[in-house]
Parts: C-alpha cells; structure tokens; sequence
C-alpha cells in the first residue's frame, strides 16, 4: 500500500510540473481579432486574381477569418505562444482589393514582428506614416500591390527592419533625401528590394554592413556606385539594372564579397573600364548579367574562372573572338549572347558534352555562319534554342526536332534549306522559322500542337495545302504567320473559328477559291492579310464579327463585288486594303452611318470603282481630321496590343520603291488610283487636315484642283496625275511646306506655275502633259509667246492599260506583318516581324526590347 502511495505522489508531481512548466497557449485578445476583421471588411475578394510571377498560388485567405474561432488559428495569422499577440500577418497573394486606408484597423496590432501585404490589389492607396510605428517589425513587404505616392520618411523609423521590400512598385517615389535617410536608419537591414521604385538620388556612403540581397533595378539612381557595396563580406545578390545613368566601377583588388556573392545583375548599367582580373576571385558567382554594357573584344580572360556558373547574359555587346572558351562553363543552365559580333562556325558544339543541364542557348543576331553541327548530343534539357538573324544555312539536323523538352525555337532569317522534319517535342509554344529557303510541306506535328501559341513560318518556300488539323490541334494559337510561300488549295473554312487567334497572314500564296472562311462571333482577331493570292467571289461578310480588327489586307486578289461598306462598322479598323482586285460600281455612303471613323490608310486603287468620288465617305473620316503629333516618339500601328509589333509600308516614289518600317499612325493614306471615278475633287478633302499621301491618279477626273487642299498642311505626296482637271493650280498650294512629291501630269491644267518654296524644287515631270502650263521648270515661261494659255487634250487610260503598273510617282502598296521573332507574354505581346532589311535603328530596338522582355520574365521567378 505504501508503495501505492508513493507511485501516486510521484506521478501527481511528475503532471505538476508538466502543467507548470509550459504554459497553455493564449488565445488570441479579442481587441486583436476585432482589428483583423474591420481590416478585412475594408476590402472585397478579387475572383479574377490569378498567381503572378512572385506568387506560387494566390488564394483568399481571410476566407478563414471567422470571429467564432480563435483569429491565431486563421490564415495567414502568427500568435506569440505566450502572450496570444499577433505577432505575424501574412496576405501575400491573397486577392485583397480595395483602398489601404490611413486609419487602418491594421495599426492597432503594435507588436507585429512580420508583414507581409505583398502582390494584392490596393487601388493605388497611399502608404499610410502609420507603418512607421510598427517598432517591433523585422520584415516588412509592401510589393507589387498597387501603393502609389511618396514612401513616407517614417519607414526610416523601423530600426530593427531585416528585410524591405517595395518592389515592382511602378507609382511609388520618395522624396528628397528620403533614400539616404533610410538607408541611414535601417543600419540592420539584411535585404533591401525596392526595385522599380523612383529613387532618382545618388547611392548614399552610410548603410547597413549586414547586406546580403540589394535589388535597386529600374530606380532612376545616377552617380557613382560606391565601392564599399563589393567589400560586403554577407553580399550575395546585386542588381542595379536599367539604371543607365549609374556608373560602375569594379575593385581592381580581391572583393570582400568574393567568396560569398552569387548573383550580379548589371542590365543597362553605364559601365567603364574592362572588366578587372577581380572577378576571376567571384568563384561563387552564379548569375551574371553584364548585357548592353557597351563591352567589348573577346570574352575577358577573369570570367574563364567563374566555373560554378549557371546563368550569364553578356547580350548586346560588342563581344566577338572565339567561343570556344564557353567549355569551361560546365554547369551553365542559362547562356545568352545574342547581339555580338561573334564570327565562325557552331563547331566547339560538337566538342561540348558537359552541358547536359543547359535550357536555353541564344546566340541571336550575331554573324555565325555555316551549317548547325548534326552530330551534337547532350542538350537533351534544352527549351529555348534560338539562333535567329545569323548567317547559318544547311539543313536543320534531326537532333533539333528530337529535344524532348523544346519550347522555343528561333531560327529565322538565315539561308536553312530543306524541309522541316516532323517534332517529337510536344511542348512547343513559340517556333520561328520564317525568312529561310525552307521547302517541303508544314510537318504535321507542328500543326498538332497543343501547346502552339506563335508559329511563324513565313517567307520559305514551303508547299502543299494548309492542313485543317490546326485549327482542331492548336487551339490556344495567337499568331498564325503562313505568309510568302508557295501554299496552294483553299484556305480552311474553321481559322476563323480559332477563338485566341489574333493574327492570321496567308499573304503572298496561291491560294484560290473563295473566301469561305467564317469568322466566328466573338473572335479575337486584329490582322487579316489574305493579300497577294489567287481567291475570288465577294469579300465575306462573317468579317462583321471581328470587333477588334485593326488591319484588314485583301488587295492582288480576284475578288468581284461592290464596295463592302459593312466594313465600316468595325469600331477599331485603322488600315484597309481592297488595291488589285476586280471590286467595281459606285461607293455611296450616307454620312449619318458614321462608317469608318478611325480609318488611317485606305487603299483601293486598281479596281473598278466608278461614279464620283464618295463625298460623304471623306466626312467620315474623322481619324484623318486630326494631325497625330508624337513629340517626337513613333507610334505604330497597333501599339496599344503589341509592344514589339512592327509593319511595313512600301511607297513607290520617283520610280523607286522604298520601304519604311512600321506604320506610323501619322501616316495618313488615301490611294483611290486607277479607277473609273470622275467628276470634281470635293473640297471637303481639304478637311482631312492629318493626310500625308493622296493619290487620285489615272482616273476621270474634271474640273479644278480645290483651294481647300492648302489646308493640308503635312501632305508629303499628291499625285492627281493622268485626269481631266483643269484651270490653273491654285497659288495657295505654296504653302504646303512639307509636299515632297508632286504630280499632276496629264490633265488640263493652264496658267502659271506657283512660285516659291516646295514648288521651286520640283522637276518638269511633274507637269508634263499639260501644255497649257508655263513657269519654272517648264521651258515654256509666264508671259511668253502669245501669251494664251494652250489646252491640250488629256491623256485617257482603259482600264486594262492602267492595270499593268502602278503610278511611277506615289502609288504605294503596304506589306504589313512580314515576319517576327519574339514572344508575347499573357495578352500583352501579339506580332513581331525582323527583316534583314530593317534600319539599324530599328531592328535594334526590336530585339532589344523583344529579349528584355523575355529575358527578365522568364528570370522573374528566380528571386523567391
């Protein structure tokens, strides 16, 4: 009994302590759990919320929230053990929309360590002062949730803050000596992220010296980098890019941070110097971005060493020399530099099989040449394989179209030949093939895809009937670019019933038969080119579906019907083109149907169509009655849905034909040439104030030239050539300063020749025919001979003569859409086309941008 006792005593002191020694958990305060709710029902739960690029999943966790449980149970909620307090509140991704209020609910919870609001929706709200009184926060992230204003200076009050992030923040600035003054403060910071953030200061001397993570990318920063950052012994991420007034100037000696920095970002930095023997200390160094630093020579010599790289970007460079030093990099995942100068062949390819874990390879835009090795092996991870704008030819070998896991191929505007083989990938997104010799027909694996977003196969000579399995296959495909082939057959009744589509080129074919393709209601299309083929019939109606065409180009076709007035409708529609086709009778249209308001460029020259000219169609140009002023930054057609997008417009001028890349929306057009109009030019044509091209030419025109043409004061060509106008050329046409091209040939025309500016500098051709004219250039000058002005009898044209060329002054002929390369990212990014024709400039500015899109979103991730 007694030991009964005894095991008794024993084991209620064991529970004794037990219950003593730790403590039952608190619950929540009720003061705390009221402040999380009145702060929840601030905001409303965003449905359409989708995972970013920073978010792994997005969900509403304030879902949970729920006043009958203890609010430390909820979602995204932390309690301190022993005091119940709420000490962590984590609503990263969680939907949240709404304005942040200053006297928010939220700053009542005063002993909150962590804060994490990142990547909701608060409707551009002001950070509230208030967050400086939060003196016990570690962490703090206000990212990418639509904050917009000033960074209060009271954040510099956070003492004990580790880590800061404000990223992607585009509408956030601070104010003057903010920067530095939280720098100054916040001497524990570990990470600093306040990327996209308006700095627009220098880079403060006094920081904290426990940095590991400083991302100031696209901050305005300018001066000079200090150089005590690369002494941080704990630094191990940097990124300072696009901040192209900040200079850079590398340590010659060993770095502090050698040994530990892992990630060096320099995109766009204005750097100076070669890079110094230094960096071949950073053998920790896995991600170095160094693109469009204006380096320059040979990949330097101190970057052999960095062996444990995974990713580097030397992009947009001058780098040329061998590549064959690349072997070292045995465990590259990521390798771009394209936009160098690299010369020679693919060849050290052949030799390399230690890049078993390499996912993308881009030498784009450089001058390789030669044939792709055939006998290369090891790349089997390879996703993004892009070799575009080089000088490679030969066949694509086999081991391309075997990668298991390709996603993206670029391999346009090169001399490839041979046909494209059948795909064992079944992951393809973006394949840009276009602008090659390619021959053969379209592989039907391709058209299988059923991940298919881009496919640009243009310019080849690639055969055979298009194949109606893609429009069953690859459904989710936005751009379809078939154009410059040799594709014949009739064009698939179901494209018009690909709902993502938002491009479709067959220009430039044989194909024939009608147009018997109905485009769906709800379509999501914005460019047609069925241009430069054999189709015939009426233009189809179903086109009324498209709400959202911009571009519509069925010119050099054998289409018979009248004018498709319906056209008009479209609420979006910028540029039409009937031009060559067998369209005729009068164009009548009342003014009250308010038809083709935004019309720019309009071309249905070399037709049938007769009468006078529709009056009442110029009334309804109202997009023409308006002078676009870009201050001096080109806007292209389409810009709104394309960040890269780019056309062409071929104008014939003085007997040449001259290309210009990218259709601005100041190009005004009107080409109605070679036709059966006749009567008078209205005079409400002086009100289409934003024309830079009209043509009239060989029709039957009579009549005067109106004087309201003076109004048109950018008109850059007029070409009223081979008509049956009369009188004398207004003097007021003086005054059109910007008119470089003139013709008015052939016609009736008397009197004196206008004196003065652009008229002093056009030739006799311009007047030719007209033996009632005198003045300069004419021999013939004012006041001379009998002084009676001489008519002469006009010059006519039939209709099959003036089919058999275009005006030798101004007919102009736009090829729009040739060929890209590139990627549209979401909905954001639609049509890219690159010609080894484009200006410098230009296709500078192409694929600049094109790479740095898809460069940093599909790095984006990588931070988290």
């Amino acid at each position: 009994m007694a030991y009964q006792k005894l095991a008794l005593f024993l084991l209620y002191t064991f529970l004794c302590q037990i219950i003593f020694s730790s403590p039952l958990p608190h619950l929540c305060p009720g003061d705390q759990a009221l402040a999380l709710l009145q702060f929840n029902h601030m905001f409303s739960i965003n449905p359409n919320a989708s995972p970013d690029y920073y978010c792994n999943s997005s969900f509403p966790k304030t879902l949970s929230w729920n006043k009958s449980t203890d609010c430390c149970s909820w979602d995204g909620v932390h309690c301190d053990e022993m005091t119940g307090q709420v000490i962590e509140l984590n609503l990263g991704c969680s939907r949240l929309q709404g304005k942040f209020h200053s006297n928010s609910s939220l700053f009542q919870l005063s002993n909150l360590k962590r804060l994490d609001l990142s990547h909701n929706d608060f409707s551009r709200s002001f950070i509230s002062p208030k967050f400086g009184e939060f003196s016990s926060l570690t962490h703090l992230d206000l990212s990418g949730s639509y904050f917009s204003g000033l960074i209060p200076y009271e954040i510099s009050h956070l003492s004990k803050l580790y880590v800061l992030r404000i990223q992607d923040a585009y509408e956030l600035r601070f104010g003057p000596h903010n920067f530095e003054l939280l720098l100054k403060n916040l001497t524990q910071l570990r990470e600093l992220d306040l990327s996209n953030v308006n700095i627009s200061s220098t880079i403060p001397l006094n920081f904290s010296s426990y940095l590991t993570t400083l991302y100031l990318s696209n901050t305005q920063l300018y001066g000079i980098f200090p150089e005590r950052v690369f002494h941080l012994s704990d630094l191990e991420s940097l990124d300072l890019s696009f901040n192209h007034q900040l200079t850079v100037r590398f340590p010659t000696t060993k770095w502090n941070s050698s040994a530990s920095l892992m990630k060096l970002h320099l995109y766009d930095v204005n750097f100076t110097g070669r890079i110094p023997e230094s960096f071949s200390h950073l053998t920790s160094l896995l991600e170095l971005d160094m693109s469009y630093c204006n380096l320059s020579g040979p990949i330097l010599k101190p970057l052999w060493n960095l062996t444990k790289i995974e990713f580097l970007d030397m992009s947009d460079n001058h780098l040329e020399g061998p590549i064959s030093h690349l072997l070292r990099f045995g465990k590259l995942r990521e390798l771009l530099l394209w936009r160098n100068n690299f010369a020679g062949q693919l060849d050290f390819l052949s030799f390399n099989r230690s890049w078993t874990q390499l996912v993308w390879l881009d030498f784009s835009s450089n001058s390789l040449t030669g044939p792709i090795p055939s006998n290369i092996s090891g790349l089997q991870n390879l996703q993004f394989l892009e070799l575009s704008s080089n000088h490679l030819n030969g066949t694509i070998p086999s081991w391309v179209f075997s990668l298991p896991s390709l996603s993206e191929l670029h391999l346009s505007n090169n001399s490839f030949s041979g046909k494209i083989q059948e795909f064992k990938s079944k992951t393809l997104n973006y394949v840009f093939l276009n602008q090659n010799q390619l021959q053969g027909p379209i592989p039907r694996s391709l058209l299988n895809q059923q991940h298919l977003f881009y496919l640009f196969l243009s310019h080849n000579n690639l055969s055979g009937q298009i194949d109606s399995a893609i429009c069953s296959n690859a459904k989710p495909l936005i751009v379809l670019d078939l154009g410059s082939n040799n594709l014949e057959g009739k064009i698939p009744q179901c494209l018009g019933e690909m709902s993502e589509l938002w491009v479709l080129d067959l220009s430039n074919n044989s194909l024939s038969g009608t147009i018997n393709t109905t485009f769906s209601i709800g379509n999501q299309l914005k460019i047609i080119k069925l241009d430069g083929n054999k189709l015939e019939g009426k233009v189809p109606q179903s086109l009324i579906n498209c709400k959202y065409l911009k571009l519509v180009d069925l010119g050099n076709n054998q289409l018979n019907d009248t004018f498709p007035k319906w056209l008009g409708t479209l609420p979006s529609l910028m540029i039409l083109k009937l031009r060559s086709n067998k369209l005729h009778g009068p164009i009548k249209i009342s003014t009250t149907e308010n038809l083709f308001a935004q019309i720019g460029i309009i071309d249905l020259s070399l037709n049938g169509f007769s009468g006078d000219l529709p009056v009442s169609l110029f009334e309804n140009f109202e997009a023409m009655k308006i002078i676009d002023e870009d201050n001096g930054i080109p806007r292209y057609v389409a810009d709104e849905y394309s960040i890269v997008y780019m056309n062409s417009l071929i104008e014939t001028t003085k007997g040449l034909d001259l290309e210009f890349h990218g259709v601005l929306k100041a190009n005004i057009i009107i080409n109605l040439s070679k036709n059966r109009f006749e009567g008078p030019i209205p005079s409400i044509i002086g009100d289409l104030i934003g024309l830079r091209t009209l043509n009239l030419s060989h029709n039957r025109l009579k009549d005067h030239i109106p004087t309201s043409l003076q109004h048109l004061s950018v008109l850059e060509s007029l070409d009223l050539s081979s008509n049956k106008i009369g009188g004398e050329i207004p003097q007021q046409l003086a005054s059109l300063t910007s008119l470089e091209v003139l013709n008015l040939s052939h016609n009736h025309l008397v009197g004196c020749i206008p004196k003065g500016k652009q008229f002093d500098t056009f030739e006799d051709s311009s007047y030719q025919g007209n033996d009632g004219l005198h003045g300069f250039p004419l021999s013939r000058d004012c006041g001379g001979g009998d002084g009676v002005p001489q008519r002469t009898t006009p010059v006519e044209l039939d209709q099959e003569e003036e089919e058999e060329g275009d005006s030798p002054m101004i007919s102009w002929q736009a090829v729009l859409m040739g060929y890209g390369c590139g990627l549209v990212i979401g909905l954001s990014v639609i049509y890219i086309m690159l010609s080894t024709q484009n200006p410098a400039w230009f296709s500078r500015m192409v694929l600049q941008l094109e790479h740095r899109m898809i460069t940093r979103m599909k790095r984006h991730k990588k931070r988290y």
